[in-house]
């Protein structure tokens, strides 16, 4: 089953009339509440009343309460649900971060079968989302079994952001803000990491999506380079309604991955100052740096981000010659390459399409390292303005026939991992 914004709800969708849906789901909810109050206590009451004041009633409801719409629930209650969820969700802790034209559906879907256990959208543009079909049924794809899954967006305006976020609700498990890419373009959309110098903004639009929508609102920040700074704005989102925080342990000026590495004592420091989950982002590039970032932050769960790209079964317990060969023993041969990753890839592109300017963006960096040994098969790929499947298969044909292969590695057993990679 293939799902896109074209089965979403309709630009006519009013806030009114979707006002009235959701009021009609909690009058429900409250129906089911009624039965468990005391005698004498008025079957009118308010079902956000009920959340508010009965904490008791709340306790014995467990199940209901993850799949409550946050409104006024009391700190301690909010943070009842958001563990709630996530259990509910089974705890992930691999998981595809959110990457503009690259973490599209048919990367989500690779990512999973090697191990990925939740993946962000792509970053979704709010406005533009709320007012240009052919934008939401090219850029947000999903299916049955893309679950968990984080809707991103990017936005600067409560309202629109709301009105976004009520487009995908039905169909993730969180809709997420993205407060930490540090492009330039975002600097010029004021969005993304350029929102840090305009916390009450921040807080604005946590608040909205917090006290509106019936799924739970997560955030994904970069730190300040402050650490109480970081742990003050971690808070403020807590408190403003957030129910997960991703956290990308550099800040909004080291874009380098390479040249900056990802400081995980302030993560730590954030999963220590809030009640809610947290999740590790930065330096994820094999199962050996899953494993110590868990062990370091106290995180539960990572992101990875560039190294999927490179290899999407990274979480499955492969890792790229690059960090196979550095001289530590007890890797061998996985029998699988990224070459085999593409050709699955791109027959999920053929069951699920997306627009092609993706599949050529994960052809260059799942072929990168072939293409430096063949440069002229790279030449051919950037000659053709317009691609086709048949050629992209020839592509790697030609490849294999001039004898080109580069091989993900595994851990031997006898290094006590398992299939996923960590260590027993």
């Amino acid at each position: 089953m293939k799902l896109n914004s074209s089965s979403l709800y309709p630009l006519s969708t009013s806030v009114k009339h979707f006002s009235r849906r959701k009021y009609t789901m909690a009058s429900s909810t409250s129906q089911t509440l009624t039965l468990t109050l005391h005698a004498g206590s008025p079957s009118e009451l308010d079902f956000d009343d009920h959340l508010c004041s009965e904490k008791r009633e709340q306790q014995e409801h467990q199940s209901s309460l993850a799949d409550s719409p946050s409104r006024c629930l009391a700190g301690e209650l909010r943070i009842e649900r958001a563990w709630a969820h996530w259990k509910k969700l089974g705890e992930p802790k691999f998981i595809v971060a959110p990457m503009v034209d690259n973490s599209e559906l048919p990367f989500r879907m690779l990512c999973r079968k090697y191990g990925a256990q939740a993946a962000y959208t792509p970053m979704l543009h709010s406005r533009i989302f709320s007012e240009n079909e052919k934008y939401r049924s090219q850029e947000f794809t999903t299916c049955k079994e893309d679950r968990p899954l984080f809707a991103q967006f990017c936005a600067n305006d409560p309202d629109t952001l709301l009105e976004a976020a009520r487009r995908v609700e039905p169909y993730c498990d969180y809709v997420d803000i993205n407060l930490g890419c540090p492009q330039r373009i975002a600097r010029r959309g004021n969005y993304g990491a350029f929102l840090m110098d305009n916390l009450p903004l921040v807080k604005s639009l946590v608040e909205k999506l917090a006290l509106n929508l019936h799924v739970p609102v997560s955030c994904k920040i970069r730190v300040f380079p402050n650490l109480q700074d970081t742990i003050n704005y971690a808070r403020m989102l807590e408190d403003a309604g957030c129910s997960l925080l991703a956290v990308h342990g550099r800040t909004r000026d080291e874009k380098d991955g390479k040249k900056f590495r990802a400081d995980w004592n302030a993560i730590k420091a954030v999963k220590n100052a809030v009640s809610i989950p947290v999740l590790a982002n930065g330096d994820i590039r094999h199962m050996d740096d899953v494993q110590r970032c868990l062990e370091e932050t106290g995180a539960d769960g990572v992101l990875s981000a560039e190294s999927l790209l490179e290899n999407p079964a990274l979480f499955a317990g492969f890792r790229t010659a690059e960090w196979a060969l550095g001289g530590e023993e007890g890797n061998k041969d996985g029998e699988l390459d990224q070459a085999n990753l593409l050709v699955e890839y791109l027959k999920l592109c053929e069951k699920y399409p997306v627009p092609w300017r993706m599949i050529r963006s994960h052809v260059h960096k799942l072929l990168g390292e072939w293409f430096r040994i063949q440069p002229q098969v790279r030449d051919e790929l950037n000659s053709q303005s317009k691609l086709t499947f048949e050629f992209l298969y020839n592509i790697v044909g030609q490849l294999r026939e001039l004898g080109v292969r580069i091989p993900l590695y595994t851990k031997d057993a006898h290094e006590g991992r398992t299939s996923n990679g960590i260590a027993t």
